[in-house]
Parts: C-alpha cells; sequence; structure tokens
C-alpha cells in the first residue's frame, strides 16, 4: 500500500514542475501560512483517501514551501477526524481530508453538529469508482454468482465505519438483491482489504486506487466495477450495471474542507492550487491509470452547491433503509 503512495507523490512532483515560479507566487498570501499546516485524513495510511490527501499536501507544500503534515485519524467511520477538524480553529491551518461519507455521516446524525455549517468546501481533490474485491477461496465469480452464493451463507463485508458510504451502500445492495450480508467495521480500507487478503472477511468494496493495488498482489480478486462506467485500469472488469443492476453505483469524491469561517482567501488559493495539480496532465494520466480521476473543477461556491444537492439526496436514501447506525 506505501508503494501506490509514493508512486503518487512522485507523479505530482513530475505535474509542478510544470508550473513555472510566477504561477506559484500568485497564490502566495501575505502572512499565510507561518507554521505547519496539518492535513487530518480519516483513514488508515495506505488508503487510496490517504494517498490522495498526501498528493494534496504536496502541492501545497511545493506552492508555499510550508510543512504540511498529514494526521490520520480512523476510526468511527469517520467521525473521529470529523470532531476534530470542526473543533480546530478557522485560521488556515488545519484541513479535513474527506469524502462522501463526510455527507452520509451527517445526514445520519451522527455527529452533534451540521455538517453544512460546520465547515467549508474547499475543492474537489478527485473522484472515483469503487471496486468490489473478495477473498481467491471465493467461488463467486460474477454479481449473479455473488448473490446465490449469499443465498446459503452470509457473506460479511468490510468497511472503514459503520453509517459510512459504503456501509450504506451494501446495505442498498441487499435490499435490491436479497444479499444476505454482514457488516464488518475497520479503521480504514486498508485493514479491511488485509482482513480479505487473510480470510477474516469474504469481501470489500474499495476506492480504486486500493484495489488495483490490491489486486496486484495477487491476493484478492475484482468481482466488479461499482461506478456507472467501466475503469481505465481495470478494462476487463464489467460494471454492476453490466451485471444486472442498472444505476446502481459507490463512488466517492474525495474533497477538501476547512472549519467554518474560514478566510475566503486562503479557501480560494488552495482550491486554485489543488484543482491545478491535479488536472495537471501529468497527474491527471496517473490517476487515470490508478482507476481515479481529476476532481471535477468547481469554484467552492460551486462545489458547496453540488454538496447541499448531494446531501438532500442521501437523507432520502437513508429514510429508505432500516440500517442499524449505533
Amino acid at each position: 500500500m506505501k508503494s501506490k503512495i509514493m508512486q503518487l507523490i512522485l507523479s505530482i512532483n513530475v505535474a509542478l514542475i510544470v508550473y513555472s515560479s510566477s504561477s506559484l507566487s500568485e497564490e502566495k498570501i501575505v502572512g499565510y501560512p507561518k507554521r505547519p499546516i496539518r492535513i487530518i485524513v480519516s483513514v488508515a495510511p495506505g488508503a487510496g483517501a490517504d494517498a490522495i490527501a498526501r498528493a494534496a499536501g504536496q502541492m501545497l507544500n511545493t506552492s508555499w514551501g510550508q510543512t504540511i503534515v498529514v494526521d490520520n485519524r480512523p476510526g468511527g467511520g469517520g467521525v473521529i477526524a470529523a470532531e476534530l477538524a470542526a473543533k480546530s480553529a478557522p485560521d488556515g491551518y488545519t484541513i479535513l481530508s474527506f469524502g462522501d461519507g463526510l455527507l452520509v455521516m451527517g445526514a445520519t446524525n451522527r455527529v452533534p453538529f451540521d455538517i453544512r455549517t460546520a465547515f467549508d468546501p474547499v475543492v474537489a481533490m478527485s473522484a472515483q469508482p469503487y471496486v468490489l474485491i473478495t477473498g481467491l477461496n471465493l467461488p463467486a465469480k460474477n454479481l449473479k454468482e455473488l448473490i446465490a452464493l449469499s443465498a446459503t451463507q452470509t457473506l460479511t463485508y468490510g468497511s472503514s465505519g459503520i453509517g459510512g458510504a459504503v456501509h450504506l451502500g451494501m446495505e442498498r445492495l441487499a435490499m435490491l438483491t436479497g444479499g444476505k450480508f454482514l457488516h464488518v467495521a475497520y479503521k480504514g480500507s486498508a485493514p479491511s482489504i488485509v482482513a480479505v487478503m487473510s480470510g477474516e472477511i469474504h469481501m470489500v468494496p474499495t476506492s480504486a486506487i486500493a484495489a488495483t493495488n490490491a489486486i496486484k498482489t495477487g491476493k484478492v480478486k475484482a468481482l466488479v466495477a461499482m461506478g456507472l462506467k467501466r475503469i481505465p485500469a481495470l478494462p476487463d472488469l464489467p460494471t454492476i450495471t453490466e451485471q444486472g443492476l442498472e444505476g446502481f453505483k459507490i463512488t466517492n469524491r474525495y474533497n477538501l474542507w476547512l472549519p467554518a469561517k474560514s478566510p475566503s482567501k486562503i479557501i480560494l488559493a488552495i482550491n486554485k492550487i489543488v484543482s491545478d495539480g491535479m488536472n495537471s496532465s501529468q497527474m491527471a494520466q496517473k490517476l487515470l491509470a490508478d482507476g481515479s480521476q481529476p476532481g471535477e473543477r468547481m469554484t467552492p461556491s460551486e462545489l458547496k452547491k453540488t454538496i447541499l444537492i448531494e446531501y438532500a439526496e442521501i437523507e432520502q436514501q437513508v429514510k429508505n433503509l432500516s440500517v442499524k447506525l449505533q
């Protein structure tokens, strides 16, 4: 897993060479940053989300010449990281890296605050579908066989926490197909992938970046791509729609967030630096090769509007599911 992170960071360094010193200086803010900046990450080291956060951190470091500290705070489906970030001063020195699971967390009332008012969305770093990977000994070769197998035994799956996007997505899959699945929570996708490799659980939906790295070990197999389109890094892997469940997906967009009421100049500067870095030709090619893609270019206000719409959609989905979140 660590090798994947190092590959991404190397790609970022190459990508940033194309920037001129003058374009980087445009994003400098008088008096900021004077000290190291912390990026709180909601998953354990080695996960796809961790790699993307470190990528963004390297971009900020290259632009500002200031130390960026990645602070991994896994557990509780991201609650630990979200609460820590929400309590931080809105001064630009604490950034939260969190995917769509933050919206799920808010919609399921798993934190004692409204995430829509507790944070300012800053930038969409990357987006990617999930891949359902299983242990080599699981006899199912596709979704249909997996559902048939679950009629004879309950199949266990891992995720990074109760009430997260993967947990709710798999419960919805069970509802739609009649599959018998048992959720097992871990502190991030990396530990859950290890659990699949060891046979502790049967399967785990994980980011395309983490999945492709795990598949290369030869200890797991990919069963289905959980986005609406095939993944360039896994071109022979059918989507879940192709396997008979039209419109279903488990995807994720990784965002950076700042505590609410953070300085607008800092929000705009981070947005431009990270958007430019992720969408540079070298970085975009690297992300696509790993099964991901750069986040859509949006201003902070555009991202906020998008998030509010998605939040309302998730709230409705939660009402339609019967899931124990505690």
